[in-house]
This record gives C-alpha cells, structure tokens and sequence, in this order.
C-alpha cells in the first residue's frame, strides 16, 4: 500500500486525537494483561463497537430527513453530506465531538453493570480500538486503495453499493454479519439503483 494513504490516515486531526487517548488506555490495559477479565472487557469494548457500528448507521444516519434546522444541520454532518461527496476526507471521518460522547455512555453503563475501574478501560480500550478499525476500513472504502483480501474486497465493494446503487441496503462498513442477519445485504444485481443514494436528505 502505498505509504501516502497511510499518513493521509493518521494526520487527520480527528484519528490523531483518538490515538492520544489510545495511547494510555491501552498502556494501563496491557500493565493487567494476565487478567482474563481484563481481555474479556476488551473484547466485549470491540463487540459493542461493532455492533452500534450497523445500529447508528442504519436507524441514525439514516433517519427521515428532519425538519429542524439544527437537527438536520447535525445529520447532514454527520452522515447526510458524506453521501452527497463520498471522497471528502472532512465527511468521511466521524467527527470526535459525536464519537467521545458515545462512548463515555457505553463506558458508564459498563462500569455501573461490573463497578471495576480496570474493567471499564480495558472496556473503553477495546470500544476505540474496534473504532479506528472501522475508520481505516471505511476510510479504504473511499480511496484509490484495493485491499489484499478477498473479504476486504468483498466489504469495500458492498460499501460503494451502499453509497452508489442503492442506500437502503449494506450498511456494515466493517462486516456483513448483521446485514445479512437482518435481510440488509442482497446481491447487488437484484435491487434497484436509488435516485436517493447519492442525496439522503431528498427521500420521501
């Protein structure tokens, strides 16, 4: 891969800060590494990101257009306007000040459930882990770059159906699992293409 993609990735201002508050939750999560229960929390951190990756994606970023100005300002941010410009490094990538306060929700409901401190970062840890995985894979998805493995070409393919056949189907940007669970992911030569796909906002 070409090494310029790879910087691309990890200069962006939102990734950069995402890794700086890696750095120590992996660091006090690795000085517990003989817990088993520490790598179970971190996992379950990975699952749960994995999970809300297809929930927020289909049933947030893909509700009605709303008809608050402020709302529909948020969502066309959010998601709305990177399906208008697909390619725009600035709308690709989740914004942090929508991302950290999800994850501080996960995280306080799993301390309340466990009331472990190492528990919960080893919990988080995984959650941003799972997170910077979904945003390579998304961000490869958008750019001249063709993944080595044939399910990473088979994901990248689904995600620009998403984008340029038809929006309401293929919603995992990471996996295909839940799509197919949910009746989601179809063979792309048996739906229709969308007049919406490219504009969200103009769905009736």
């Amino acid at each position: 891969m070409n090494t310029k993609y790879v910087k691309e990735f990890f200069m962006f201002s939102d990734i950069m800060m995402m890794l700086v508050l890696l750095i120590p939750l992996i660091s006090y999560t690795l000085l517990h590494a003989f817990s088993l229960s520490v790598w179970v929390s971190f996992i379950v951190g990975m699952a749960t990101y994995a999970m809300s990756e297809y929930m927020i994606h289909r049933f947030l970023f893909h509700m009605k257009t709303p008809t608050h100005p402020f709302l529909l300002k948020t969502i066309k941010r959010l998601h709305f306007d990177h399906h208008v410009d697909p390619t725009n490094l600035k709308l690709l990538f989740l914004p942090i000040w929508f991302s950290l306060p999800g994850f501080s929700i996960f995280t306080i409901a799993f301390y309340f459930i466990t009331s472990n401190f190492t528990f919960t970062v080893a919990y988080l840890a995984g959650i941003i882990v799972y997170f910077m995985y979904y945003e390579w894979k998304h961000y490869i998805a958008h750019r001249p770059v063709q993944p080595r493995t044939e399910i990473g070409k088979r994901i990248k393919k689904a995600h620009l159906w998403h984008h340029f056949k038809n929006e309401n189907y293929w919603f995992g940007v990471t996996h295909t699992a839940i799509d197919k669970t949910f009746g989601t992911y179809k063979d792309q030569k048996a739906v229709d293409k969308s007049d919406t796909a490219r504009n969200l906002e103009n769905r009736t």
